[in-house]
């Protein structure tokens, strides 16, 4: 009797979750990989759309009849949060009208949230953040918003959901605003060129007092064929991280394993200070032959200041997720190394 194979489809595949995701697909038995993306991807089934376009990403979506899992890692950021829920609810509105408009055999969807469903962008928010003990705040969020779509059509009797909930999620993808390993593997390498310590770019009391978290993309990625595929998991949200740390601690270990040497932290915001940087980085490009993306789209420094300017514990509780059956955790301070090797390998980030 031959095993069945499931048909994923990736949404938002170039993507740090995304990437995670397809790597970890292309190493599972019995599924079969297709990306989606805006930009082209350089998988062999692939599939470029515009989500916003409910027209385009429907003719698109005959590529994609056989789906049975969709995977909702796509995210259009926009400038304010009314047009980031109007936006982000549409595409995945699109999505889902477009592989129902091809007939495709949709068994179940994984959405990924982030911490931002609990309210950690408005202000500090009481920790840990448990996934049905956080009332919701008024919106507009736009995880609400696409929470909502799935769990209405599932109630129609369309494709089932799970949900998994990350946080400064760790990996490799190129030209992502919110690589954390960029971030930090970049801001080593300019200390490096200036001969500067190795400084946590935030305030003292984050850098000795606050609890942080991270989650690795190529785990997360086994726990969404986790969620997929296990009754456990159905119409159920899991926060998924790894274990809190202070920063300390884990910026001792970084300055160690890039050898660099350590000094105290510096409240610096990392967007205006390191404007200045561009003919740096454009020489350390040219002499390592590195990828020609441009200063402005390769770091994500905005995110690094809202990462280590958080002054109140960001700290997801796991028990659920391990009690349904998924246990895997990942040593952080490993999986940021691991990412920021991997990018110096693929020539993204300097040595």
């Amino acid at each position: 009797m031959m095993a069945e194979i499931r048909t994923a489809l990736i949404a938002g595949a170039n993507g740090i979750i995304g990437k995670g995701l397809m790597q970890e697909l292309g190493v599972a038995g019995g599924w079969r990989a297709r990306a989606l993306s805006r930009r082209p991807h350089p998988s062999r089934e692939a599939i470029t759309t515009d989500l916003t376009d409910p027209e385009a990403t429907r003719a698109a979506l005959v590529q994609a009849r056989d789906t049975t899992h969709l995977f909702y890692a796509a995210l259009a950021p926009q400038p304010n949060l009314a047009d980031e829920d109007r936006v982000n609810g549409g595409m995945l509105r699109n999505l889902l009208d477009g592989l129902e408009a091809v007939d495709a055999p949709l068994k179940r969807v994984v959405l990924y949230q982030g911490a931002k469903v609990y309210g950690v962008h408005l202000g500090p928010v009481p920790a840990p953040f448990y996934e049905d003990d956080n009332p919701r705040h008024i919106g507009p969020n736009f995880y609400f918003t696409q929470e909502d779509e799935l769990r209405a059509r599932a109630s129609r009797g369309g494709a089932a959901w799970s949900i998994l909930r990350p946080d400064v999620v760790v990996g490799d993808a190129a030209g992502n605003a919110m690589n954390i390993a960029m971030v930090i593997g970049a801001y080593a390498a300019l200390c490096r060129v200036e001969g500067a310590a190795f400084r946590f770019p935030g305030p003292a009391h984050v850098y000795e007092g606050v609890f942080a978290q991270v989650t690795d993309s190529r785990a997360l990625g086994r726990a969404s064929l986790w969620a997929a595929t296990s009754e456990a998991a159905l119409s159920e949200a899991f926060n998924y991280v790894h274990e809190p740390f202070r920063w300390r601690r884990v910026w001792e270990k970084l300055a160690a394993a890039l050898d660099l040497p350590l000094g105290p932290p510096v409240p610096i915001r990392l967007a205006a200070h390191m404007a200045d940087k561009k003919p740096i980085w454009e020489r350390l490009v040219a002499e390592q032959g590195l990828s020609d993306l441009p200063y402005e789209r390769a770091v994500g420094w905005s995110f690094g200041d809202f990462v280590f300017h958080s002054d109140f514990d960001l700290v997801s509780d796991i028990g659920k997720i391990r009690r349904a059956g998924f246990g895997e955790s990942v040593d952080s301070v490993a999986a940021l190394v691991s990412a920021i090797i991997r990018l110096q390998e693929a020539k993204v980030l300097p040595r």
